[in-house]
């Protein structure tokens, strides 16, 4: 029996410090190199048994005595944060085991529940790393990397804090289903989920952690990691085109094997192709595939689980996310293209006649952008795996005519051809590009609110403003040709060039001018006292002192306010509206409808 090293996945809520344990474990700083901080791709590590034995120190003794031992450990590292739902699922279906991210001061947050979530679906094993544990108050420092010897090294407040930290995600995983327990505290690992407090930032309890893990694996998982008669499969990561290699895929093989002259079936966009590798590399052990410190190695032959690098003239146009399968057996070659296929069609999804155009680098990005677009209510007209081109800008063009809010380009991680760029600059497209998926639809949705404001202040500018206001008694200053009086705004603001009405409805006249401290002024606010001018009307006949006046929408006017722009309008404004409404729908019973 041939045991593969198991692959581990590593999950947990955005910022919770996956990636940051992985780096203090490898001696990387991936972490610091992401967009954002936050991990938006899937990566892989391979640590060799050498690595386990030095992180485990004289716990793996006991580890190694096992009939069949794990020959290494893959570890993939998935995003967290929320809307990378299918991505993180993808990672949670190549696990054999997971280690699920607790930050200790937050607890449990929405995608730690989501990610126990996928695990449950898929029946992966996990063990909780309670991390951040150094940042417990009052946690001092000390030389172990044990944290078991830490924490008897600490103050019993301290103890006793943790104990709570701990406790607090035993109630969380007891609400779902779960029983927990620390781990130094548990007797069968078979009926309890083992917590073990530790530090990314230290590496205290790193040791404990991977010596669960590796025990865990070895005890229960070996039928599981067993490669005779498995199919060689695997996962495509990214595809780039890289200098002296031309175009490559990042691939994590899952199981099985690959041997440099087998034969590769895969997707492109429109397409399952096969082909075989002009080379296969390896990263160097503790390496990340997605951003290595150093070469890649070139290889004859792998076995899983492993990050691999293939590169193929071929390969250009391949889809990430999807699955790959390697054989040397062309009888197999039609049933995996078949596979494929059935694959691709439940991802691309349905689009909508209006709806933006969605461009990003992966599957995965592209089901977590759907996703996220769709919760928000934003249709989707075009969705696709690639560069932004001269056709999206065009086919932008044509939605911009039917909604401006919708003629536009979302990408995620993509590049914009000059001639796609130049196109959109003459023709006024906007196009949103970001390497951080929240922060891509954030911009969106923030734009639109913004120019849809915009937008209404225009309008609400242009419609009959709501008003009340009074003739102010002892204020007379001309009685005709134009009558000229004083006033007082008592609710809205008043402006030039608008019609009024009195109490019952009767249209009196329009505001010619507005004056105060003998200049004019184009509009009058709540409060203030002014005179205005009013053309072929006389005082004492249409109008007299202490009347009091409202301005008169038109119907549609009245209409618009009722229906678009009642929010924003103040309470006394809302108030003066429905009594003009009623007051005018005694004359009109269509008013404002």
């Amino acid at each position: 029996m041939r045991i593969r090293q198991p692959i581990v996945s590593v999950l947990g809520h955005v910022d919770s410090g996956k990636t940051s344990l992985l780096d203090k474990v490898r001696g990387t700083g991936v972490q610091g190199r992401e967009a954002g901080g936050i991990t938006q791709h899937i990566g892989a590590s391979f640590l060799p048994v050498e690595t386990i034995q030095k992180i485990c120190g004289p716990m793996y003794e006991k580890l190694s005595k096992v009939e069949h031992k794990i020959p290494g450990i893959l570890v993939i590292d998935t995003p967290g944060h929320e809307i990378f739902t299918n991505l993180r699922s993808r990672g949670g279906s190549a696990a054999d085991i997971a280690i699920l991210v607790v930050d200790a001061n937050r607890g449990f947050q929405p995608q730690t529940n989501e990610s126990l979530k996928i695990l449950e679906s898929r029946k992966v094993p996990f063990v909780v790393a309670l991390n951040k544990t150094d940042m417990i108050s009052g946690w001092k420092d000390t030389e172990t990397q044990f944290i078991s010897q830490s924490i008897e090294k600490q103050n019993p407040e301290v103890q006793t804090f943790l104990d709570e930290k701990i406790y607090n995600v035993v109630t969380a995983l007891s609400v779902l289903g779960y029983q927990s327990e620390a781990f130094y505290r548990i007797n069968d690992y078979k009926k309890e989920i083992a917590i073990v407090p530790v530090s990314a930032k230290t590496g205290i309890g790193i040791p404990e952690l991977f010596a669960v893990l590796v025990g865990l694996t070895q005890q229960y998982l070996k039928e599981k990691l067993n490669q005779e008669e498995k199919s060689n499969r695997g996962i495509v990561l990214e595809v780039n085109d890289e200098v002296g290699l031309g175009p490559t895929a990042n691939v994590i093989l899952i199981d099985g094997q690959m041997k440099k002259d087998d034969s590769i079936i895969v997707a492109k966009r429109d397409s399952v192709i096969v082909t075989k590798p002009k080379a296969l590399l390896l990263p160097k052990d503790l390496d990340e595939m997605r951003d290595p410190r150093d070469k890649f190695k070139p290889v004859e032959h792998i076995q899983a689980a492993a990050g691999v690098k293939i590169a193929s003239p071929d390969l250009e146009g391949v889809l990430p996310g999807s699955t790959l399968y390697a054989t040397s057996d062309n009888s197999e070659i039609e049933d995996f293209k078949k596979s494929i296929e059935d694959e691709m069609q439940s991802v691309f999804i349905n689009t909508e006649t209006n709806g933006v155009i969605l461009k990003c680098d992966a599957i995965g990005s592209l089901e977590a952008l759907t996703e996220m677009l769709r919760r928000q209510q934003i249709p989707i007209s075009k969705a696709d795996i690639g560069p932004v081109t001269r056709r999206d800008v065009l086919e932008a063009m044509a939605l911009k005519e039917n909604d401006r809010h919708l003629g536009v380009i979302l990408a995620f991680n993509v590049k914009v051809l000059q001639d796609a760029e130049t196109e959109a600059e003459d023709n006024h497209i906007r196009i949103f590009n970001d390497k951080i998926i929240y922060s891509l639809i954030d911009t969106y949705t923030q734009w639109v609110e913004d120019d849809k404001a915009d937008e209404e202040n225009s309008i609400l500018a242009e419609l009959t403003p709501v008003c009340k206001f009074t003739f102010l008694k002892g204020f007379i200053f001309r009685n005709n040709n134009p009558a000229v009086f004083g006033i007082r705004v008592d609710v809205g603001n008043l402006r030039q060039k608008v019609p009024f009405m009195n109490k019952i409805g009767k249209k009196i006249g329009v505001i010619h001018q507005l004056q105060h401290d003998g200049k004019t002024i184009t509009s009058v606010k709540v409060g203030q006292e002014v005179a205005c001018s009013v053309q072929n009307i006389t005082i004492g006949r249409q109008i007299a002192e202490e009347d009091v006046f409202y301005t008169l929408p038109s119907s549609s006017d009245a209409k618009k306010l009722l229906n678009k722009f009642t929010q924003r309008l103040s309470s006394e404004e809302r108030n003066t509206l429905n009594e003009i409404v009623e007051i005018q729908r005694k004359i009109d019973p269509a008013y404002g409808y």
